[in-house]
């Protein structure tokens, strides 16, 4: 499904929905640093974004409301919702029928029946949809793959994934509000990233628990969330996801039949991305110290393990995979099924967590 795309030799133009963080720092940056798309229109009512984006893309149009795309539905090729989690489901339903493909940000709804909705109007309409998993394309999350891929931790038992950060004082905003028409909290935030890495590695889950608190003075929703899957492969993946974490723990530690893998630090790549980098030469690379380290009966802290390269992170990858789906028909790089299973989790774990009960899928 692909939706109709222009001659190989014309750019593909692209509306982009929002311009806080998805849109300003992820989206923009990577659709124009990708061969064969253009960013055509920044859709925000707020002029200050408006003024950001036409100052770092002076020859993009700008409009206030998603609205104004459609009646010039011809001239676009694809839409990117990168708006608040609350408008995911309408701009891209909107789209849709528009007979246009779109990317939309995680997560792509608040349930999996909306992302299976949104999924069937797609497939009926033979458009893309595809959904913004970036963190696929993270440097730990590919070095990971790859071991796995070559066997060399033998059967993985337990994988712990950790997203944590620290900030003891709440930002405000709809990502932190109490009100669920906002989709905010850390669970359907960063659980959305940890949950989808989850199932890519080890595949469905079987059964969910999970543990959701608010821990600061103020917070109105979930920042501080334990989940914890049974994977139907037999793996065990314990994931945590915190705003209100003093010490942070390893990005990764797999642990296997015949040896573990252990990774501290984030991926650079955001980093990059909010300083006002771009992708490049030796971009996604992160240097030999924060390497993770791979062996059995010994403590990284203290050397232990072989370094093993870590490869280079890779967000550009994604864009340049949705400019080849559209124009080649080829895979999409993350489908809205795939979304959809990853919202099954996230709301048994929601379930899970009010209730204090194990939920089997």
């Amino acid at each position: 499904m692909t939706g109709t795309a222009p001659g190989t030799d014309t750019p593909l133009r692209v509306g982009l929905v929002g311009y806080g963080l998805a849109g300003s720092v992820f989206h923009a940056p990577l659709i124009t640093a990708t061969e064969g798309l253009v960013l055509d229109t920044v859709v925000t009512s707020n002029p200050e974004r408006q003024k950001q984006a036409l100052t770092e893309f002076p020859d993009v149009r700008t409009a206030v409301t998603a609205d104004e795309l459609w009646p010039r539905a011809d001239e676009l090729d694809l839409i990117v919702v990168a708006s608040p989690n609350k408008t995911h489901v309408p701009i891209a339903t909107a789209a849709l029928e528009a007979d246009l493909p779109v990317v939309v940000d995680k997560p792509i709804a608040g349930t999996a029946a909306d992302a299976r909705g949104l999924a069937a109007l797609a497939e009926a309409r033979g458009l893309l949809l595809s959904v913004f998993q970036n963190r696929r394309w993270d440097n730990d999350f590919l070095t990971l793959r790859q071991l796995l891929a070559e066997g060399e931790l033998g059967d993985v038992r337990r994988f712990e994934s950790r997203f944590e950060r620290w900030r003891p004082q709440p930002k405000g905003g709809w990502r932190e509000s109490g009100d669920p028409e906002e989709i905010g909290g850390l669970l359907y935030d960063l659980g959305s990233h940890v949950v989808d890495q989850a199932l890519v590695l080890f595949g469905p889950a079987a059964r969910v628990y999970a543990e959701t608190d608010i821990r600061r003075p103020g917070a109105e929703t979930d920042d501080d969330t334990f989940i914890a899957l049974t994977h139907t492969s037999g793996v065990r993946s314990h994931l945590h996801v915190s705003a209100t974490t003093a010490q942070l723990g390893p990005r990764f530690r797999v642990l296997g039949s015949g040896a573990g893998y252990v990774k501290y630090g984030l991926d650079p790549q955001e980093a990059a991305l909010r300083e006002g980098l771009r992708p490049g030469p030796g971009w996604g690379q992160e240097p030999e110290p924060l390497w993770g380290r791979v062996g059995a009966g010994e403590s990284p802290l203290t050397g232990g393990g072989n370094p093993l390269p870590t490869l280079p992170g890779d967000y550009p990858a994604y864009y340049a995979a949705i400019a080849k789906a559209l124009r080649e028909g080829g895979p999409n790089p993350v489908t809205a099924h795939e979304a959809a299973a990853a919202l099954d989790v996230l709301e048994a774990a929601r379930r899970s967590a009010r209730d204090g009960v194990v939920v089997a899928l």
